[in-house]
């Protein structure tokens, strides 16, 4: 009983409150924004001008001191990444393939140079012949292969 008649006295001292609050004149309302203007008449420009100046300093000595460590004293601020041993392993592999990745681009280079020396000397062939060879007409097909060919491929020096 005596918990009811504290829970009521609570709720009724909270009513008178936000009742009292409501009725004051001078109380700010929640749709009242702040007006920024009011006042402005009053500020010393020369105190802003100063510290927007001291700020705009500080941001240059500070940018100039990460910059000054970045290039000559980069491990201070990155971490050691040969202590952390998954990533540093990581590294390597990615380094291993890309290198793997280079020498195969070199060779298939190398092989398309062959493939593009011989498309060249058929192209020169067929230009320099007045009348092509006449295509024969489709037969039977052929059984299979007695074994593969090989070709040779001749590299053409380019000058």
């Amino acid at each position: 009983m005596a918990i009811k008649l504290s829970v009521l006295l609570l709720l009724a001292i909270a009513t008178v409150t936000a009742l009292a609050q409501k009725r004051r004149p001078g109380a700010p309302k929640a749709a009242d924004e702040w007006n920024y203007r009011d006042g402005s008449q009053k500020v010393n420009m020369r105190g802003v001008s100063n510290l927007t100046e001291v700020l705009d300093n500080w941001r240059f000595d500070i940018i100039t001191q990460i910059k000054g460590l970045l290039q000559n004293d980069h491990q201070s601020l990155l971490p050691d990444y040969h202590r952390i041993q998954p990533l540093s392993e990581a590294l390597d592999d990615l380094y291993k393939e890309f290198n793997a990745l280079k020498s195969h681009l070199g060779d298939l280079t190398e092989k398309f140079t062959a493939i593009e020396t011989f498309i060249d000397e058929v192209k020169a062939k067929r230009a320099g012949s007045p009348d092509p060879a006449p295509v024969p007409a489709p037969g039977p097909a052929p059984g299979p292969a007695p074994g593969p060919t090989r070709r040779k491929l001749i590299k053409k020096k380019t000058t």
